[in-house]
């Protein structure tokens, strides 16, 4: 009996113990939030240390493009924003500002659309120094890169700038076209509503595993920034997504 009154108790206590540290805890955390503080401005530690001391989880994320003359350690923009609701552990991105690389392989970019080349020399932080025109009879070739003072595949510094040559043709446009906006680094319902608004479709919207930036944000468009294009041309994108 002894035996069967010692077993009884200690199920009781084992019971009590884990509804005191699992179950309880668990059910008294719904319905709960926490206001995300506002963290930018400051450096990503203490900004880090601000948000854990409020509930929240933190992860470093980095700018589509690299900014000069910004800190790398301060925190630039942050995701949920601040003031927002969300549950207790929610994870929060700190957005700093990218890492520069010191050298780059430098890009072909024959028969790219000048536009499209001029986006990725400033992804890749490498000016443009000179633009040539050059005559020709191809309207495929109109508007296209057919040269470039620097060679693909050539090593230079971010600091670099290379002259292009682009073709031209002397032909009237019938249709009034307009420059496709630049919706890199925004989230994708703010590219969407943009291109709407500035008379374009949004097209196909392609996924990119990264776990440096930030989730939902535009890193790719197509056509390129600025190109000329009819209204009601498509635009796809391409957004980052942290799912592999």
């Amino acid at each position: 009996m002894m035996k069967k009154a010692l077993a009884g108790l200690l199920l009781i206590i084992a019971v009590y113990v884990a509804m005191d540290r699992f179950v309880m805890p668990s059910y008294t955390q719904q319905g709960k939030s926490v206001t995300v503080p506002d963290v930018t401005r400051r450096t990503y530690d203490v900004a880090a240390g601000a948000l854990e001391s409020a509930g929240l989880s933190v992860k470093k994320s980095f700018t589509v493009r690299y900014l000069k003359n910004v800190d790398s350690t301060m925190v630039i923009d942050q995701r949920p924003a601040a003031g927002s609701a969300v549950k207790p552990g929610r994870t929060v991105y700190l957005v700093v500002n990218k890492r520069e690389k010191p050298v780059i392989a430098m890009p072909d970019f024959y028969g790219r659309p000048l536009d499209e080349a001029r986006q990725i020399l400033r992804r890749l932080e490498v000016g443009v120094k000179e633009v040539a025109e050059q005559e020709i009879l191809d309207p495929d070739e109109d508007g296209k890169v057919l040269g470039q003072s620097i060679a693909p595949n050539s090593m230079v510094s971010t600091d670099a700038s290379v002259s292009l040559i682009v073709g031209r043709i002397a032909e009237e446009e019938l249709v009034e076209r307009k420059p496709v906006p630049d919706v890199l680094g925004m989230s994708l319902s703010q590219a969407r509503s943009l291109i709407v608004e500035e008379g374009f479709n949004t097209g196909n919207v392609y996924y990119e595993y990264s776990s440096l930036l930030v989730p939902n944000t535009v890193i790719s468009q197509k056509p390129a920034v600025n190109t000329p294009a009819e209204p009601g041309q498509v635009v796809d994108l391409t957004v980052v997504t942290d799912q592999e």
